[in-house]
Order: structure tokens, then C-alpha cells, then sequence
């Protein structure tokens, strides 16, 4: 008994002599791998099938006698309820073993037959079905005969897991195509229909570019292409891509597509300058130096996210967003979770930010929740310790209380590289603040004196502050009718602009990336000379006071 699991509705290369095709793995199975088997069997829950006639005929007969025998009627149809079926099934396969004739049995959409959850609490049918899938794996005499019963799941955590582990069970994680094998279909496809004229992208870019989607998804984009005479442009792709990729994750992935590089962000000089370098080795290949990923903390408003997806844009790889993958219904968020994690690696090198990643990723330590945040944290410990995936797979995880991330995953060896991030300190960094914003929002920049000006009133505000006031001045000279922000808009605004003040969780979250931060030149000066007991007694002290 196998589970076939992962990439389980793509297509399938069949090699032939005369050519190669791209079958489904339905199809695959039964032409190329039991081919040469006496009977093979496909069930699903919309009914039994038979590769061939003369397999057909032979079940009609067996089941004519299984209905004289036990007084039933399942010659004229088979019950809809998959126990039932699995019974008669079990009848035919002991006697078919016993006349010595080779079997296969393909069970598709089995999460449906077995499904994930609790014994206890499972319907009487899906606990049938259960017994009958258990007895099965262990049973003397299909052990010992020519018979092989497949299992087919696209995610396996949604199969029940007494079949999963059971020892006489055997898991296949069938994986999304690397780039070779993208090539080679993508080849295959065009060999005798170019892409039409115009378009920006040939067999090998296509197969690049197209990392983690399917055969299926690229069949569907080169057949668009060809048929209707329309260029596959570099931007069309990139956006059929993104929906392809957003579709197939559920929604639990989002891509990052950022305008901005590093060239948009000011201040925090040293934090920039290592994002800039480990840049550079992704661009020349040099992916082995890279650390695992990143934990990019800081206060809020110090632009943790801003400058990850600047990294984004000025490394030229995908980025993406991990969003809430947690759902209410048992097994539904290792499922999700599984088939992101899948996504992931078929699509490095990607950069995955997850923002308050102190509250998305959980720890080991959840409970109440029948155990599902230590087997959530437990998966994604394991992807991101994988160090095959070095380079390929770039963690960014953002917080602005890396206190409360746990130490399995901020270790060396995971999230290797912490960052901080401040407040600006300095009026040359709040001009350089300043002018960044502007660049960022398409402000024209301000004449000297106007500069000088904000330099002398913004000593308390941090980056995402100096936005806000900028935004609001620009509002202001509009609703005038001015054409741009003058000293008198700016001036109004600063006198009006209050910026939430909240000392203490500022103080805390300021010294707990102090604490965090794991290179010495990205601290500001008055922060160096400080000793680590003092820190830990202050953030103490805070501690205790934000809880009072």
C-alpha cells in the first residue's frame, strides 16, 4: 500500500518510444506502471471504474455471485458509501489473490475514503473505511501477492494518520517540476506551435521564470498565448504567475511586487549596507554564504517592512508574504501549511516575509488547541533548519518584539542575521528620512530653508511619522489650491501633528532589539557601551510596568 502525495493533479511524463506525452498520474499509473496487471481497479467516492472491458465484465461476474451469497442487490449499483464499496472490494481482491491474478487498486481523493481527525470522533462510515484501509496494509495474504494498492492525496496531512504511519504503508511525495523538467515540457509544447511574434520569452526563460507553477498551469499559459495570437510579454507572465501562484496556495501566499530598492531607504546605514551585500551574493550566485534568514526588528514606525521589500526589489528574486494559514477545522492548518511549504521550495530563490511573526508562527508551547500549534511550529522549524535550502529560500521575519519569538527559530542555523532598526537620532538622519519619504510617496523635494526647518522640528518623530506629516501637508496645500507644499503648510502641520506616544512599549521595544541584535555595528553609538545585565534589568522593569 502507497500515498501519493504532493503534485498529485499535474501532469505526468509517459515515455513512449516514438514520443513523450504528458498524461495524468491516473493515467499514468495504469498504462505505464500496472500495465501489465490482470486487473486493474480506480475508486473514488463518484464511483468504481476499470482500466479495461474485459476487467469490468470480470467484477460484474464476481459481484453477481457476491449478491446471491449475501442476499444483496449490488449488481444493479454499488452503495454510495464508501465502506460498502471497500467490502465488496475486499471480497473480489481475496478471491482474484487466490486464482493468483496480478492486481492494482487506485484509491483517488482518499482524504475523502480515510479522512484526518480523532477516531473518537469520526462518522461510523469513516471509521469502516478505516479499519478495512488498516487491514488491508497488514493482511498476510495481499502482502504476499501480486498486489498494490495506491493512495492518492494531494495533501497528506488530510489523510488519517493511523494510515500514514501504519508500517505497512509506504508515503511518495510526488514534488511540483524542477527547471529542467519545466524546460522539457515547455519544449514539448512548443515543438511545432512558436509563441507568437512579439513575445519576450523562449523555451528556457519560460522555464525559469515559471518556478513553482505546474505542467498544467504552463500548458494553460502557452496554450493562451498560441491560440489566441497574443505575445507572452515578461509582464503578462509575471502577472499570470502571481495569480497562478496566490490561486494554488489558497490565498495563503501573496506576492510582494516592489517598486522600491534599496536606494529608498535612509538612516539605519549599517542594516541597509548588509541587505545590499547579501544582494549581491544572491545576484552573482554565491548563495552558500547567505544566512538562513533574517530577524528584522525594531520599534514600530522604523520601516521593519519597507526596507524587507526593498531587499526584495533590489535582489530581483520573487518575494512573498506568508499570510494566516490557520483555520478553525482540524487538519485544515497543517494542510495549508504543507502545501505553502511546498510552493516555497519549488520556487527558490524566494524571500518569505512574515510580519508580527511573533504572532503568526506560535511556538511549542500552544495549547488548548489539540495540538496543532506544536505540530505548525514543528513543521516550520523543520523547512526553515533545512540548510539544502540555503540561498534558496530567505526568511524574513519581522517583529517588534523579538522577545517573544521563539529561540528555535531566531537561532544560528535558522533565522541567523538579527537586525535592528531606530528611530533617527541625528538632523542629518532625519533630512535623509525626509527625502527618502519623498521620494517614496512622488513628492518634489523641499528648497534648503524648508529642509532646514524640518530638520529643527521632527527631532521626535520616526520614519513612519515624518510620512504622515508629509502626506498631511500635501492635503493641506491641495485642498488650497496650491501646486506644491509650501513653509506654511509644513509649518501647520508639524504645530497640528501629535505622534502617538507610548513610552513605555517604545522604551521596551527599543531595548529588546538592542538585546536582539546580532552585530554590533548596526547599534547607535549610546547604545555600544552599555552592559547586557543592565538591558536585561531595565526590560525587566518594563516588563513588569506595561503589565501593571
Amino acid at each position: 500500500m502507497f500515498v501519493l502525495h504532493g503534485n498529485v493533479r499535474d501532469l505526468v511524463p509517459l515515455y513512449r518510444q516514438e514520443a513523450t506525452e504528458f498524461v495524468p498520474l491516473e493515467q499514468f499509473l495504469s498504462t505505464a506502471l500496472f500495465g501489465q496487471r490482470d486487473l486493474i481497479l480506480h475508486y473514488d467516492r463518484g464511483g468504481l471504474s476499470f482500466a479495461s472491458p474485459a476487467s469490468q465484465a470480470d467484477f460484474q461476474r464476481a459481484l453477481e455471485g457476491y449478491d446471491s451469497f449475501h442476499n444483496t442487490n449490488y449488481a444493479r449499483g454499488l452503495p454510495r458509501n464508501p465502506d460498502a464499496v471497500l467490502n465488496v472490494l475486499d471480497n473480489y481482491l481475496r478471491l482474484r489473490i487466490a486464482d493468483h491474478k496480478k492486481i492494482a487498486l487506485i484509491l483517488d481523493f482518499a482524504e475523502t475514503i480515510a479522512p484526518a481527525g480523532d477516531v473518537s470522533s469520526m462518522s461510523a462510515e469513516d471509521r469502516n473505511s478505516l479499519v478495512i484501509l488498516k487491514r488491508w496494509a497488514r493482511n498476510p495474504a495481499f502482502l504476499s501477492a501480486d498486489l498494490t494498492i495506491c493512495l492518492i492525496a494531494e495533501n497528506q496531512i488530510e489523510l488519517n494518520q493511523g494510515i500514514v504511519q501504519n508500517p505497512g504503508v509506504s508515503s511518495i511525495e510526488i514534488p511540483l517540476p524542477g527547471d529542467a523538467e519545466r524546460r522539457q515540457f515547455i519544449c514539448a509544447q512548443l515543438k511545432g506551435h512558436e509563441l507568437p511574434e512579439g513575445s519576450e520569452v523562449t523555451a528556457d526563460t519560460l522555464g525559469k521564470l515559471g518556478a513553482g507553477l505546474k505542467r498544467v498551469q504552463l500548458f494553460s499559459l502557452i496554450a493562451h498565448a498560441v491560440q489566441n495570437h497574443q505575445p507572452l510579454t515578461l509582464k503578462f507572465l509575471s502577472q499570470r504567475k502571481k495569480e497562478l501562484i496566490e490561486s494554488e496556495s489558497g490565498g495563503l501566499l501573496e506576492f510582494v511586487q516592489s517598486r522600491f530598492d534599496l536606494s529608498y531607504v535612509a538612516g539605519n546605514d549599517q542594516a541597509k549596507r548588509k541587505l545590499q551585500d547579501a544582494a549581491a551574493a544572491v545576484r552573482t550566485g554565491n548563495t552558500d554564504v547567505l544566512p538562513m534568514g533574517y530577524v528584522i526588528c525594531g520599534p514600530v514606525g522604523t520601516g521593519k517592512t519597507f526596507i524587507t521589500t526593498c531587499f526584495a526589489g533590489e535582489v530581483g528574486i520573487p518575494a512573498v508574504t506568508l499570510k494566516n494559514f490557520r483555520s478553525m477545522w482540524q487538519g485544515v492548518t497543517e494542510g495549508n501549511l504543507e502545501r505553502v511549504l511546498t510552493l516555497l521550495k519549488a520556487m527558490s530563490p524566494i524571500a518569505v516575509i512574515v510580519d508580527e511573526a511573533d504572532a503568526q508562527l506560535g511556538d511549542r508551547s500552544s495549547s488548548g488547541d489539540s495540538g496543532v500549534g506544536n505540530r505548525v511550529f514543528a513543521q516550520i522549524a523543520q523547512f526553515m533548519g533545512n540548510t539544502e535550502l540555503r540561498g534558496k529560500v530567505i526568511w524574513f521575519l519581522l517583529t517588534c518584539r523579538p522577545d517573544l519569538l521563539p529561540v528555535d527559530l531566531k537561532r544560528q542555523g535558522r533565522a541567523e542575521e538579527h537586525i535592528a532598526l531606530f528611530y533617527p537620532e541625528t538632523a542629518e538622519e532625519r533630512l535623509a528620512l525626509l527625502r527618502a519619504m519623498q521620494k517614496k510617496i512622488g513628492m518634489a523635494p523641499f528648497p534648503e530653508e524648508m529642509e532646514k526647518f524640518f530638520s529643527q522640528s521632527s527631532a521626535s518623530l520616526s520614519g513612519a511619522d515624518i510620512e504622515a506629516v508629509l502626506i498631511r501637508s500635501e492635503l493641506r496645500s491641495r485642498l488650497l489650491k496650491k501646486t506644491v507644499v509650501d513653509t506654511e503648510d509644513l509649518k501647520a502641520t508639524l504645530d497640528d501633528f501629535i505622534p502617538p506616544y507610548y513610552p513605555t512599549e517604545i522604551d521596551l521595544q527599543n531595548l529588546v532589539a538592542v538585546l536582539e541584535c546580532t552585530s554590533k555595528s548596526l547599534l547607535p553609538q549610546k547604545y555600544r557601551g552599555l552592559e547586557r545585565s543592565d538591558l536585561i534589568r531595565r526590560v525587566n522593569e518594563l516588563l513588569v510596568s506595561s503589565r501593571q
